[in-house]
């Protein structure tokens, strides 16, 4: 039921949008960014749902907390940097949106430091000397 509604907003909001595309772009890109901007309000309750379920199993199986809260900070950057490239993009600046692209995918290597130097160090042990 979530979903048709969802779907029912952006489908209202693109018929909108095209009607209002030929007299004024700037209210039509503005409807596309609220109706955006609404969607995803819509879903923070789920992801913070979503969060609690796996931070309670992490607890629960005995798993570092660090390691969970980097990739939980990855996903929010992947899902932020598309969210907003996707914005740009409806504006029509194309090579905007790919430094957005590209910075959430530098913030990603970033963020995944720490864990990936982890491997590496557990496979360093497991290797013979």
């Amino acid at each position: 039921m979530e979903m048709i509604q969802i779907v029912g907003l952006g489908l209202i909001a693109t018929i909108l949008i095209l009607v209002i595309k030929e007299q004024k772009p700037l209210f039509a890109f503005l409807l596309a960014m609220c109706t955006g901007i609404i969607i995803f309000l819509y879903l923070v309750e789920k992801i913070g749902g979503i969060i609690s379920v796996l931070q309670e199993l992490a607890e629960s199986t005995g798993v570092n907390m660090v390691y969970l809260k980097t990739i939980l900070k990855i996903i929010g950057i992947a899902y932020i940097a598309e969210f907003g490239a996707q914005i740009v993009r409806d504006a029509g600046q194309e090579s905007i949106a790919s430094k957005i692209e590209l910075a959430g995918k530098v913030l990603i290597m970033v963020s995944a430091v720490p864990i990936i130097s982890i491997i590496i160090e557990t496979i360093m042990k497991l290797l013979p000397t």
